[in-house]
């Protein structure tokens, strides 16, 4: 089992639910985020919960790239190691390119990706260091394809991300190091709560057990729910440009 496991964004959604699935398997857990308040009081939950188990928490603003690695050593030091490492942190888009908004959609370009670049780049020394780990990249269904509006930009740092993800898979292949790339379908929280289409969407609690599922299984590329997002993966991929366009 993966002992000490490090989550970004955890103060809220889908790091919050990992949090509190793995404090309850007795895990470890190191916890960052941008809500210093937010995390405080987790902690308090967790430790209260889950008496026997360590929760560290320090805040992180992911695109202060400096910080990421000084609070990456910083968990390390503390427990002693790091296992694993859930590069979750992000934000969504809000609003479609060429509608006056660059800084937002540049914030959620260096956020979603850049930032990952970072958190990726400390969790790979760390685990090249200990010879082992397991580094778990956050991507989306959404970045299958391209889509319009204000998912644009959004869809297209995961489709980043996935690459980035599988790129690290070649480069890690025949060692200890596990990589492994997880692709949500519709989990409801504050980044899709508003959404107008969001098929198949799933309660959080729902896609908490789901996602710490597949990344427990340790598997290069996990679709989460599995279904229909495995099998809608297929479909996704090969539709013809014109009738996904209507699909949208």
């Amino acid at each position: 089992m993966r002992k000490n496991i490090l989550i970004t964004g955890a103060s809220t959604g889908l790091g919050e639910g990992m949090a509190r699935a793995w404090a309850a398997q007795g895990c470890n857990l190191a916890l960052c985020a941008r809500s210093s308040e937010k995390l405080g009081e987790l902690q308090h939950e967790l430790k209260s919960l889950h008496p026997d188990i360590r929760v560290l928490v320090l805040p992180l603003d992911v695109c202060d790239y400096e910080q990421v690695f000084e609070v990456f050593r910083a968990f390390q030091k503390e427990l002693g190691g790091l296992d694993r490492i859930v590069v979750n942190a992000g934000i969504g888009s809000s609003s479609a390119i060429g509608r006056g908004q660059f800084s937002s959609n540049r914030q959620t370009a260096e956020t979603n990706f850049i930032a990952a670049i970072a958190q990726c780049e400390s969790a790979m020394d760390i685990f090249r260091e200990q010879n082992s780990g397991h580094l778990v990249l956050m991507s989306s269904v959404s970045g299958l394809r391209g889509f319009r509006g204000p998912l644009n930009v959004y869809a297209a740092t995961k489709a980043a991300v996935a690459s980035l993800a599988e790129g690290l898979q070649l480069d890690t292949r025949g060692t200890p190091i596990r990589v492994s790339n997880i692709m949500p379908g519709y989990i409801l929280t504050d980044i899709n709560r508003n959404a107008k289409n969001a098929p198949f969407r799933v309660d959080l609690d729902t896609g908490v057990r789901a996602l710490v599922k597949a990344i427990d299984k340790e598997k290069r590329r996990a679709y989460v729910p599995w279904w229909p997002w495995a099998p809608m993966s297929y479909v996704l991929k090969a539709m013809p440009f014109g009738l996904f366009a209507r699909t949208l």
